[in-house]
């Protein structure tokens, strides 16, 4: 019988609780009970199948997108804990991770993740062939993710490249290839994963200094606030952009004036010392995808 003591609460609640006992390890090894990463990841790739026009697969399209969003995330996070299961068990808000803890072997590990990657190659391959290229194309980036915290102070920089790859996906997925907007729209979606990838490393950044893990949160120090701040502003005026190749009219870049005060709420109220709030924050920028889909939504089908 597995150890009390090293069975999250997670596991006893929710949507993990309801699963049969042996399940609830792989399920907390996928994160099925933090949807936030995807939605994150499934946003960008929505965004740009909305501008391009939604098209008359749109619908069929945005189901898929989800599907593989779920099937990728969830693969991207069994991958990163089996590279770093040694750092896991060292940090105490991941301590109790599946593999870190024992809960889970590495080969069952390995035999979902290849799982759950057939499952992603099911959703590519029912797209177009460009975005099957371009897709595949991102599983170098992918790869090498888990091993930037131990390169670089920027390690959020990578992940903004890898979770926004979606769009470049979406795009052509609609129009056959990648055009000028959807390369704006990417790069607005990177500076928007830095941000608030940095909001969500502010919970680790005595951790990570202890078993030197680097981190946009720890280089940038007492300049968080502003740091993030220009990441959000660099991702709105990118954003501004794209729209703007679509719909050249400062109407068009009015409908992004939710997702922009959004982010304004977001860097004002964030309290750089509190776990509690930055996580929070972290998790409303499903919101903020939200009302970029809109926005997307708005100018692509009135253009």
């Amino acid at each position: 019988m597995t150890d009390p003591d090293i069975v999250p609460d997670s596991e006893r609640r929710g949507l993990l609780g309801v699963l049969p006992r042996a399940w609830r390890p792989y399920a907390s090894l996928m994160r099925a009970d933090r949807p936030i990463g995807v939605w994150l990841l499934f946003w960008p790739g929505a965004w740009a199948i909305a501008l391009a026009g939604f098209g008359g697969q749109g619908l069929r399209l945005i189901l898929l997108f989800a599907l593989g969003a779920f099937a990728m995330r969830s693969a991207g996070c069994v991958y990163n804990d089996i590279v770093d299961r040694d750092l896991d068990a060292r940090v105490e808000r991941t301590r109790l991770r599946p593999l870190a803890s024992g809960r889970v072997s590495l080969k069952g590990a390995w035999i979902l993740l290849v799982v759950l990657s057939l499952c992603g190659l099911l959703v590519l391959l029912q797209l177009r062939p460009p975005a099957q290229l371009v897709a595949l194309v991102s599983l170098a980036l992918v790869a090498a993710y888990p091993f930037m915290k131990r390169i670089t102070w920027w390690p959020q920089a990578w992940l903004g490249l890898v979770f926004s790859w979606a769009a470049l996906v979406g795009w052509p997925a609609v129009t056959g290839e990648v055009g000028a907007s959807a390369l704006l729209l990417y790069a607005g979606a990177v500076f928007w994963v830095i941000g608030y990838d940095t909001i969500y490393a502010l919970q680790d950044r005595e951790d990570d200094a202890l078993v030197g893990v680097k981190s946009s949160a720890l280089a940038l120090g007492g300049k968080a606030r502003a740091g993030i701040a220009v990441f959000y502003l660099l991702a709105m005026l990118f954003w501004i952009a794209a729209l703007w190749t679509i719909r050249p009219h400062w109407l068009g870049s009015l409908a992004l004036l939710p997702v922009a005060l959004h982010l304004a709420w977001q860097v004002l109220t964030l309290q750089t010392g509190d776990g509690a709030d930055a996580l929070a924050k972290f998790r409303s920028n499903r919101f903020a995808g939200f009302l970029m889909f809109l926005a997307c939504l708005v100018v692509g089908t009135s253009a």
